[in-house]
Order: C-alpha cells, then structure tokens, then sequence
C-alpha cells in the first residue's frame, strides 16, 4: 500500500498551548487510521488540520501527492463526520444525505441515482422521508456518514463519531462503519479516546499523547508490544516492574533483580540488554494465572505468593488485586472458560500463588512515574474517584482539554 497521506514536521499552537510538536505521520490509501489518545492529546487538532479548520503553524500536508496545506476546505476532497451529527433537523434523511450534492448543482437524476445507492448501502431505504428526530442514534450516525461519502472524499473524517451511542450501539456501530468502509474502500481517519473502538476498527494506531506520537502500529502491536510506559497503560491495563539485570542467561533469558522482591524475575531479553542495565517491564493482567495451589509450572515460568486484596466479578471475567509483598499490588483477570458450583472461589484474603510465563513480560522503551496513574485501580477511600476527576478537569482546562 502506498502512502496517500502525508503529515510532515507539523506544529499548531493555541496561545501558549502547543497542541501538537513537530509530528510526522504517514497514512496509506484505503486503510482505517486512528489517531488514539486522552483528551488534549491533539488528535482533533490534526483532525481540523486536514479538514482546513485550522492552520498549521510549521509544516505541510500532501494528500496523493497535493500539497493542501493553504487550500480551503471546500477544495480538499476530504469530509467530516461529527460527534453531535449536524444533521438539518428540518430536513428529512434524505434531503440531508443530498445536500452536499444540491449545493454543488449536480444534475437531478444523478442526485436521486446516488441517494438511492448511499440509502442501499447505510439500510436506510425504509427510513428516507424521517426527520433525524424520528430517528435512532444509530441511524443518525448513519445518515451523517452516508452525507459525508455521498460526496466521494478521497478521506473521510470521523471526529468520536459514535460517543454519543450506548455501549452496545457502539459496537454494533463499529462493526457496521467496518462493513461501509468495505463497500466504499477509501481512507478513513479516525478519532476517538476509546481504545476498544480503536482496537475493533483499525488497521493501524497512533497512540499520541502531548501533541506527539508515542507509537504507531496495528492494534496488536501496540498492545502486546507498547514501546512506552504510556501506550502501556493507556491501552488496555497493565503492571510495571522495575529492576536491574542480574543475570543473562542466554541469547534470550535474562533475569531481574527487583529490590522489594525476594524473587529475581525470568524475563525475555527482547530487547537485548546487559548485565546491571536498568529495565522497565510491562505485563498484562491476563497474563497472570492465579491458583490457590502451588502450580504445576515449566522452566520458563515465574512464581510469587500473594494476598488477595481486591475482587472484582464481571461476568466473563474476574479481576484480582494481589499483594505480592512490601505493599506492592498487582492487577491480573482469570478467564471464566468453565464453572463449577463445586468449586472453592479465591476470597478476599486468601493467600494465592500468582505465575506467569517469562515470555508474557515486556520490556519498555520509555517510562515515566506518572503513567502509573493511568493504572486501572480499585478506590482505596470513599471519594477518592471524585477527587481524582476534579483533578483531570482542572488539568483539561489548564491544559487546553479537547485539542
């Protein structure tokens, strides 16, 4: 696939707010892109950017092969779906779906033969002659997409296009923009802080945070194999270990020396340090296994004793926070693939063994403390959830939240 869009060395700045630094980023023709990351992160600012919005203050944007950078945004073949719609209220689904076309004085019959075809492929024939009052969520969504692709965009635009939505109209909404994208086949740009939505829908990611990529890559790869602290713990959850190596075993094995730890942790030394080099290593809750007898391990397998500290029963799964030791708390899920009534259920305070394969730790790029906050975590105190919002808010408004 080739390279359709291009984003080089941008920059854009709100007063003394730099909202995104320097940023370079190549898109390839027909794929679903989403640029993933918290709220101020600058993932809308690059959303207006291509749309024409706003002005970048260094850089250039080549879209197949077209510098953009200084056109206006009725001549860049690029549209936008919005988080709140903007349908016409006073308009039915149909008129709203061709008004792109009626501006732009585009003959009858092509207007009628195209809405047809966009009505056909959004399963909206039935629903034409509605107001978007008398529509779903869903199907609003709907019509705003069939509105935008009606105009044949070389990319089309889509800023948390199903925030509005319910959990489970979300998902059934990302499945459906999954099967449109079929259909149509161009370029989708896609903006959302929700890391299911980004996992389900893309075909490659970049987690940005303060105006820069952390990393881009598919949604596996930047899940089993974050390059930074942050992607780590954005996506998804995790736990953070942080030791010395103090032995290198062979060409693929190495162990950990962890201070507040009797045991020196097995590892795969993916990243080929040496011996007494500082590591940050990444593993994921469901990595774990959780047992209240010892269990049958291979070699490349890790042990801990721990306490059970927090519960969480959610249908599918169970999460557990474990104290491993010096009050240091782990998060790890057990899969429910079988149930037996028979069964002795791990209790708060039951004293467990935790295991883990060396091959399921990763090692870190980048780390920095404060990511650990983004950790997953249960409320130690009433109010504590609370406190913490509080915080965020203020930090948006600081902070220029929303660019």
């Amino acid at each position: 696939m080739e390279d359709f869009l291009r984003f080089e060395g941008i920059s854009k700045s709100y007063g003394s707010t730099l909202a995104v630094d320097n940023l370079s980023l190549s898109i390839q023709r027909g794929e679903i892109f989403s640029l993933l990351g918290p709220s101020g992160c600058g993932k809308t600012t690059l959303l207006r950017l291509l749309a024409g919005f706003e002005t970048p203050d260094r850089g250039r944007i080549i879209l197949n092969g077209e510098d953009i950078t200084d056109l206006s945004p009725n001549l860049r073949k690029v549209n936008t779906v919005f988080q709140n719609y903007a349908l016409f209220p006073h308009m039915t689904v149909r008129d709203n779906i061709a008004y792109g076309l009626r501006v732009a004085k585009r003959p009858r019959a092509e207007i009628n033969a195209e809405v047809e075809r966009i009505l056909s492929l959004i399963q909206m024939e039935a629903h034409a002659h509605k107001k978007p009052a008398n529509i779903s969520g869903g199907q609003k969504q709907r019509t705003a997409i069939a509105r935008a692709l009606i105009m044949k965009p070389r990319v089309l635009l889509l800023d948390e296009p199903l925030a509005a939505l319910d959990l489970k109209l979300r998902q059934r909404m990302s499945l459906e923009l999954s099967l449109i994208h079929d259909e149509v086949g161009i370029t989708f740009l896609y903006v959302t802080h929700d890391q299911g939505e980004a996992m389900s829908l893309s075909d490659r990611i970049a987690v940005m945070n303060n105006g820069i990529i952390e990393q881009i890559g598919t949604p596996a790869e930047v899940y089993e194999a974050p390059k930074s602290s942050f992607v780590a713990a954005f996506i998804g959850d995790t736990n953070f270990f942080d030791g010395r190596i103090c032995e290198v075993i062979d060409s693929e094995y190495c162990r950990i020396s962890i201070p507040e730890l009797p045991l020196r942790l097995l590892c795969f030394n993916d990243k080929k340090l040496n011996l007494g080099d500082f590591v940050h290593l990444s593993i994921r809750p469901e990595k774990f296994q959780i047992s209240l007898e010892p269990p049958r391990v291979g070699p490349k397998h890790n042990v801990l004793e721990a306490v059970v500290e927090d519960i969480v029963y959610q249908g599918d799964r169970t999460r557990y926070w474990v104290d491993i030791g010096n009050d240091w708390r782990i998060s790890l899920t057990r899969q429910h693939s079988r149930f037996m009534l028979d069964e002795r259920v791990i209790q708060w305070k039951d004293q467990v063994f935790v295991s883990w394969l060396a091959d399921d730790g990763f090692m870190l790029e980048r780390y920095s403390e404060e990511d650990e906050e983004l950790l997953e975590a249960p409320p130690q105190n009433v109010g504590e959830i609370e406190a913490e919002e509080d915080m965020e808010t203020a930090a948006d408004i600081d902070g220029g939240g929303g660019y």
